[in-house]
């Protein structure tokens, strides 16, 4: 299996609120398989990308394995940068719904 990005993310976490992730939980992409994964502040996922690191959203499907999701990029919208996975002008992380650890 190629590798699909340098990191894979499987899950999220949130503010109180539920208004923005503070936490995303990422694994290295070994091409073979999914490395062990780890929890990231949103900013420190942010910067990697800023960095030209690059991560794309992963699920498990129902065999347990996992498939990829979509390309994760850095949006900025009135200066303020948010993660997603489409392009759109919504003040908001945007990752396909994956779920909250």
């Amino acid at each position: 299996m190629a590798k699909w990005a340098d990191y894979l993310i499987s899950a999220v976490r949130y503010n109180p609120g539920h208004t923005h992730i503070t936490h995303l939980y990422a694994h290295e992409d070994k091409g073979e398989n999914v490395g062990e994964g780890a929890s990231y502040t949103r900013q420190a996922i942010v910067d990697a990308i800023e960095k030209g690191i690059t991560f794309v959203t992963i699920y498990k499907n129902n065999q347990g394995k996992y498939n990829k999701g979509q390309k994760v990029f850095v949006i900025k919208v009135n200066g303020i940068s948010y993660l997603k996975t489409t392009d759109n002008s919504k003040e908001e992380d945007n990752l396909e719904n994956l779920p909250e650890f």
